[in-house]
């Protein structure tokens, strides 16, 4: 399977593979630094800001209408960005010249992953404010999941690249590196191999270390059983590297890689933007959708704090779990906690700054 699709030029697929060739050469030679926030500085300060908006009419039958969904957009990122339009608050975030990566969580499918709706609606946002639809990439850990839950459609759509970071190849010099020895399976970068050492990495795909400049992250809130939350933090450091499934047998090994790989800087220090998609809240059954174990909550959250977020809906997921009575263990804060300590942002709600938007 390709890396990537260009929805609109598969008739052109062999002058699009040559491309795509070249500019994976290209950026061997130009992406050695990694790029940081326009304005990092200006994040740092706002980092415990939560923007929540409110609109529960912009979903019917689990589908949120997009261009409702466009609207709680541009208020929550120029209220997240301190601007008086939406236009002003991506590019305070990103130049035009960025090649934008925008992370989605598709396994659970398109009612419980992240919506394709709400991507739609960023992306038409996005493309409003300048950005080069040649310079957006929808992206998961595999492109199969993508098109499945329907992203081919929105990248046709919208004439952007849908791209697998594993189809898209692991870069041999970027890794993590563990004393632990994973069962490597197909489509790791080092399956079939023998030799010391072998199984001990997990290798960053070449989509981060090598095309994409910028990430925004949407996360969808559902649960997991291990992490608690398949929230920013687990999809953007499992969907990034090969060799996870060494981790998910124990919440011990998975709540120390995780943090620990989301803070590589082909990672933390490229992504500008967290958009959890709270439309839905999923509150058992995760991964799988599982729609008679969730809640319509029609709300999006707004953050420059993966930890807040990811702490918040692993709140409300059991806040909701509690309110059906379903028997659960106390919720497991080691994870983000262990985010902290790498100050990759705050686990404590009650120092953050949540501001709500109702648009109902």
């Amino acid at each position: 399977m390709r890396p990537c699709v260009n929805i609109k030029t598969q008739g052109c697929r062999f002058v699009f593979i040559f491309v795509l060739i070249f500019l994976t050469s290209f950026y061997q030679k130009t992406s050695g630094q990694i790029n940081t926030n326009l304005n990092s500085e200006f994040i740092k300060t706002n980092r415990n800001t939560v923007i929540i908006v409110r609109n529960r009419n912009a979903i019917t039958a689990y589908e949120p209408n997009t261009e409702k969904v466009v609207t709680m957009l541009k208020e929550g990122v120029k209220k997240l960005a301190k601007t008086s339009d939406a236009k002003s608050a991506l590019l305070k975030l990103a130049s035009t010249n960025d090649v934008i990566g925008i992370k989605v969580y598709s396994t659970p499918g398109r009612y419980s992953g992240t919506r394709p709706a709400v991507i739609d609606a960023l992306i038409t946002l996005m493309i409003e404010s300048g950005f080069s639809k040649s310079n957006i990439i929808i992206w998961d850990k595999n492109l199969n999941t993508l098109i499945e839950s329907g992203y081919s459609q929105i990248a046709a759509k919208h004439g952007v690249l849908l791209c697998g970071a594993a189809e898209y190849g692991y870069d041999d010099n970027v890794f993590y590196e563990k004393p632990l020895i994973g069962n490597l399976v197909y489509g790791d970068h080092e399956f079939g191999k023998k030799g010391e050492g072998v199984g001990r990495k997990s290798f960053m795909s070449k989509l981060l270390t090598q095309k994409i400049t910028k990430i925004i992250s949407v996360a969808p809130v559902i649960n997991n059983n291990t992490a608690m939350v398949s929230g920013h933090l687990y999809s953007l450091a499992f969907g990034s590297v090969d060799n996870t499934l060494r981790f998910e047998s124990s919440r011990d090994k998975l709540n120390e890689a995780i943090p620990e790989i989301f803070a590589m800087p082909q990672i933390y220090d490229r992504t500008v933007l967290y958009i959890t998609d709270a439309f839905i809240c999923q509150y058992e059954g995760g991964p799988t959708s599982m729609l008679h174990y969730s809640v319509i909550l029609g709300q999006l959250w707004f953050s420059f704090d993966p930890v807040i977020l990811d702490t918040l809906a692993m709140e409300e997921i059991y806040y909701r779990k509690a309110a059906m009575n379903h028997k659960s263990r106390k919720p497991d804060y080691e994870l983000f906690q262990n985010a902290s300590l790498l100050e990759l942002g705050n686990c404590d709600t009650r120092k953050a700054n949540i501001q709500t938007i109702d648009l109902n």
